[in-house]
């Protein structure tokens, strides 16, 4: 049984892969839009979870699983806006959407992702 973590710290790593199956840690909003409407924060979330696919030799449309955190439940229909353009078409992963607390208070979402990777994601 091969388990392959990726930048390892003390309480987590950003993906463990095992059988095929990558499992990402909660991505949020990058510096830059951390004080930004859900809008912002939910594109700069987005981009971060793809750099994080493209580092374990994944993409969109090898999704399977999201689990999106709001903070405000009102947002849901501006992050639906985001999500809905960079979801490739035909490729919607499983998903659930919760209202949750954050674990900084400018921050409005938070994301999960479970994706399918091609191989063990070795010398990515």
């Amino acid at each position: 049984m091969t388990i392959v973590r990726h930048d390892t710290k003390a309480r987590m790593s950003r993906a463990v892969i095992h059988n095929g199956v990558a499992y990402l840690c909660g991505q949020v909003a990058g510096p830059e839009a951390r004080y930004g409407d859900i809008t912002e924060q939910t594109r700069s979330m987005l981009a971060r979870v793809d750099g994080l696919l493209k580092e374990i030799g994944a993409d969109r449309e090898q999704l399977l699983s999201a689990t999106l955190y709001l903070k405000h439940g009102e947002d849901f229909a501006a992050m639906n806006a985001v999500w809905d353009e960079w979801v490739p078409t035909g490729h919607a992963p499983a998903r659930t959407c919760v209202v949750a607390p954050m674990p900084a208070d400018e921050l409005l979402v938070e994301i999960t992702v479970t994706t399918a990777v091609s191989d063990d994601g070795i010398g990515r």
